[in-house]
């Protein structure tokens, strides 16, 4: 499921989270690639060993879990560590696919990722290119959206980043292990809950929605690991 999750940060917050990113350090974005994709990503990462880091990484993350889209879709048991790319000057990550298991850096615990995001942070009139092209069932999907939004998609996606020719696109990223690890099965459970929410506010907790939401939350229970 691709899934646009609007305004995780205001602009204020936006302006506040690239000041502190601005001047990095960054560092060569190939290094934290596997062997394969690092052949294709041509980019700079703001170093994981930065004072900043730590907080910066949390920030993101504590929005997302805050964010009622963000939990129904994902349905998170772990977000790995966020992370922050930039692109300028021709940068491009060609075509690949996530890694199925990463290492969470504070924990060392391995994860399986299921979900990736990505959080843009810098306005789309401001760079040129950087369109995040995610190839699914239906086709070739072009993604640039505003400051403060994230775009969610499974990590086993084929996807790319094209070159950005004029200014700089920074972006926070991630990987998501969710409860319930098969898309098609979140992809119903997402679709029941926004059912659900519209239809309660429609017709109230009747008994009728008390019993849909039971099933929900039994397909839940039977779905998560």
């Amino acid at each position: 499921m691709l899934l646009h999750i609007p305004e995780i940060f205001n602009p204020s917050q936006v302006e506040t989270l690239r000041n502190a990113l601005q001047s990095g350090p960054w560092v060569d974005g190939a290094a934290s690639a596997g062997p394969l994709a690092a052949e294709a990503k041509h980019n700079l990462q703001f170093s994981t060993e930065a004072e900043e880091y730590p907080s910066l990484a949390k920030t993101i993350a504590a929005a997302l879990e805050r964010h009622p889209l963000f939990l129904s879709a994902a349905l998170p048991q772990f977000i790995l560590p966020f992370m922050f790319n930039r692109y300028t000057g021709g940068g491009n990550y060609g075509d690949h696919i996530d890694n199925a298991i990463q290492t969470d850096r504070n924990s060392g615990q391995r994860l399986r990722t299921d979900i990736s995001v990505t959080v843009f942070l810098s306005d789309p009139e401001s760079y040129e290119g950087g369109d995040l092209i995610i190839e699914d069932t239906y086709g070739a999907h072009e993604v640039k959206l505003p400051a403060g939004d994230a775009i969610i998609y499974p990590s086993s996606s084929l996807h790319r980043v094209e070159p950005v020719t004029a200014g700089e696109r920074i972006a926070a990223f991630s990987w998501v292990q969710s409860l319930v690890p098969d898309a098609w099965q979140r992809s119903m459970l997402f679709n029941l809950d926004m059912t659900l929410i519209k239809l309660r506010s429609q017709v109230g907790n009747s008994e009728e929605i008390v019993a849909l939401t039971g099933h929900y939350h039994n397909l839940l229970r039977q779905w998560s690991r």
